[in-house]
């Protein structure tokens, strides 16, 4: 189990990386009134997915320790 928690555990941190990097590109911002008001246009899906990978990955890793 400590070695697939591993792959998988790399798997979420690479994919948690790649689609955030993409999500901070697709987002927008404006000033308004003198306030900095951000827009995203981004899909967080994937993020959300990369995150949960990464914790099952995580718990799958400490699992196999003992």
């Amino acid at each position: 189990m400590k070695i697939v928690g591993t792959i998988i555990l790399v798997i979420g941190v690479i994919g948690t990386v790649m689609f955030g990097i993409q999500a901070i590109q697709d987002s927008e911002s404006f000033s308004f009134l003198g306030l900095d008001i951000g827009v995203s246009s981004a899909d967080w899906t994937p993020l959300i997915v990369s995150v949960i990978v990464l914790l099952v990955g995580a718990l799958l890793y400490s699992k196999g320790k003992k």
